[in-house]
C-alpha cells in the first residue's frame, strides 16, 4: 500500500452526491471559521472530509479538562495545547495537500480584514459570548458580499440561519445595536431558534448562567451542526439546493424528533420576538435570583 496521497482518491466516495466537477470545484474554495472548539472543531473536520481545499481558522485558546465533552480536538494528548495548531494538524493529517491560514490570536478588528481576503463563505463557530466580535464579523462579511452561516448547537439538535449577500443581515435580523451584553444574549437565544425546541427539556436549568458566561452543551449538538452547516456550505460554493436565508431559519432536535422551519419578518423587531424576548428576559432574571 503506498502512503502516497492522492486527492481524487481520498474523496472519491463523495462522488455521486457531488459530480467530479463540483469535487473539483470544492477542492478550491477557501472557508474562514472563527472559532476551532465545540462545533468549529468538527466544522472544520467535516469540510476537510468533503474536499474543500483551502481554510482561514482562528482561535486563541487551549483545549483543556471542561472541553472534553463536546470538542473533537480536545484528548489527554492535546490538554494544553493551542487549539488551533492541534485543528490544523488534524486537518493536514487528512488531507496533506490542505492551504490553512491560522489565525492563533482570533480575530479581532486588526486581522479580520485579513481573516475574509479571498474567503468565499464564513461559518460562524465563535463562543456565544463573544458578541461584539461577532458583530463585526457579520458586518464585514454583508459589506463584502460573503455568505455568512451560523449553526446554534442547542440542548441534543441545532438551529440554522444563513446570511447572504443582498439579503437580511445578521443586524438586522438580531437588532443588537449597542444594547449591554445580557440584552444581547437573549436577543441571540432566541433569535437563532424561534421555535425553541430545546427548552423543554432542559433538567438543572441554573446551568445556564450569563452572567458566568457558561451553559450547558452536548457533542450531539456540535456533531449535527457541522452535518448541517457543511451541507448548508456545500449548496451555496457549488450553486445548487435549496438555501434558507434570514429571516427564515431551521431547527432540529433530535431528542424531540421534530424539525421546524422558522419565519420571522423583521427578525426580532417582530411581533412574536419582541414577545418572546421579554419572556426571555424575565425568564432569566428569575434565574439569576434563584
Amino acid at each position: 500500500m503506498s502512503d502516497e496521497f492522492i486527492y481524487s482518491k481520498a474523496f472519491a466516495r463523495n462522488i455521486g452526491w457531488v459530480t467530479e466537477a463540483e469535487q473539483a470545484s470544492l477542492r478550491g474554495k477557501r472557508v474562514a471559521i472563527a472559532g476551532a472548539g465545540g462545533v468549529g472543531g468538527v466544522h472544520l473536520m467535516t469540510l476537510v472530509r468533503l474536499g474543500v481545499g483551502s481554510f482561514h481558522i482562528a482561535d486563541f485558546d487551549k483545549f483543556d479538562l471542561p472541553n472534553f465533552n463536546r470538542q473533537v480536538g480536545a484528548m489527554q494528548s492535546t490538554r494544553g495545547l493551542p487549539k488551533i495548531d492541534v485543528m490544523a494538524r488534524m486537518a493536514r493529517d487528512v488531507n496533506p495537500e490542505l492551504e490553512i491560514k491560522t489565525f492563533p490570536d482570533g480575530i479581532n478588528a486588526g486581522n479580520l480584514e485579513e481573516f475574509f481576503e479571498g474567503v468565499d463563505i464564513y461559518i460562524d463557530s465563535l463562543d456565544f459570548f463573544a458578541f461584539d466580535i461577532r458583530q463585526q464579523t457579520f458586518a464585514l462579511c454583508a459589506a463584502r458580499g460573503i455568505p455568512a452561516t451560523t449553526v446554534a448547537p442547542l440542548g441534543m439538535g441545532a438551529a440554522l440561519l444563513n446570511f447572504l449577500p443582498g439579503r437580511m443581515t445578521f443586524e438586522e435580523y438580531f437588532g443588537w445595536g449597542d444594547l449591554p451584553e445580557g440584552d444581547k444574549a437573549i436577543r441571540f437565544v432566541v433569535g437563532l431558534a424561534p421555535a425553541g425546541l430545546h427548552r423543554p427539556y432542559l433538567v438543572v436549568p441554573s446551568a445556564v448562567n450569563f452572567a458566568e458566561r457558561r451553559g450547558p452543551s452536548t457533542i450531539m449538538a456540535c456533531q449535527l451542526c457541522a452535518g448541517i452547516a457543511a451541507t448548508e456550505a456545500l449548496k451555496i460554493l457549488l450553486g445548487r439546493g435549496g438555501v434558507l436565508a434570514a429571516p427564515y431559519g431551521m431547527q432540529f432536535d433530535a431528542y424531540r424528533n421534530k424539525l421546524v422551519r422558522t419565519w420571522r419578518p423583521g427578525g426580532n423587531n417582530n411581533p412574536i420576538q419582541r414577545l418572546a424576548i421579554m419572556i426571555g428576559k424575565r425568564a432569566f432574571a428569575k434565574m439569576a435570583q434563584t
